[in-house]
């Protein structure tokens, strides 16, 4: 018999977005998540918050918030349901800089967003999108669990290396809604693995492509599914951990689940939920 992970309610399928650089179209994107129950990680740069609200010029693309701003965006009603996550302080290549100043970067930004939003933060996403086996360390070193890449596979795998963590696709991809018939289809492939769709980008670039449509009938096409699970990084990252987590018996009867979180998985014909602290017989 073989053994499968399945998602919060025994669900095959999960949905999740990345987006970059803490910009002011934000704030549309978060409208129109919230709209369809979409949730995502948003990935913030410390330094880049300016210290009062200022008029963009006619024309500007990349308009970065003041932090009262993002307090409020992302730390209020809007954002509740949404993850914030490191994307460095600065956005320098983070494989490019001493290790001392990768550090840094990592825990500066973290420190920042922690005391301006009064949340933990544990996620990332690469600046740039570039990685080495040093910055991997460093971040794991300064309490990250993952680090998003822009590593596009097409696919729907769960990550097996939180730290070199790739997507599915960018949000423009050409291939995004094929993508999307695939995954929301009946495939028989989500009967055996679960799949996760991970979508990133930065919202900035819906104002450069005037294609803000393109997001919204995608989360529209997404949206209302009893089959699929709509979470952030970070609860994706924890549950699979929860799952990890999971003791069983020497015999493979019994299950005992040390985590916080309700666990469900498959076992040949059979579902089993276990919550928090619980030992269940599943045979």
């Amino acid at each position: 018999m073989m053994m499968y992970m399945r998602f919060p309610e025994g669900k095959k399928k999960a949905l999740t977005f990345s987006y970059d650089d803490g910009v002011e179209q934000d704030v549309r994107l978060m409208e129109i998540f919230n709209r369809y129950g979409m949730k995502g990680t948003f990935n913030l740069n410390g330094s880049h918050f300016l210290a009062e609200e200022r008029t963009f010029a006619e024309g500007d693309i990349h308009r970065p918030m003041a932090r009262r701003q993002a307090l409020e965006v992302y730390g209020g009603e809007l954002g509740k349901n949404h993850e914030i996550a490191i994307h460095s302080y600065t956005h320098p290549f983070l494989d490019r800089v001493p290790r001392e100043i990768a550090a840094y970067e990592t825990v500066k930004d973290r420190e920042c967003l922690e005391n301006l939003f009064g949340r933990i933060v544990r996620g990332c996403a690469y600046p740039m999108g570039t990685f080495s086996d040093m910055t991997v360390e460093v971040l794991r070193n300064c309490g990250i669990a993952y680090a998003r890449t822009t590593v596009s596979t097409g696919g729907f795998g769960v990550p097996s290396d939180w730290l070199r963590m790739p997507a599915t696709c960018h949000h423009n991809d050409e291939r995004l809604f094929s993508l999307a018939d695939t995954f929301l289809g009946d495939t028989p492939n989500c009967w055996v693995d679960p799949w996760l769709f991970y979508v990133w980008g930065h919202a900035y670039e819906f104002d450069i492509n005037n294609n803000w449509d393109r997001i919204e009938s995608f989360c529209e096409k997404m949206s209302g599914r009893d089959d699929v699970w709509y979470a952030t990084n970070i609860e994706i990252y924890d549950y699979v951990q929860a799952y990890n987590a999971l003791r069983f018996s020497v015999e493979g009867k019994m299950v005992y689940n040390p985590s916080a979180l309700t666990v469900w998985f498959e076992y040949g014909d059979v579902s089993v939920k276990v919550g928090p602290g619980e030992t269940v017989r599943f045979r």
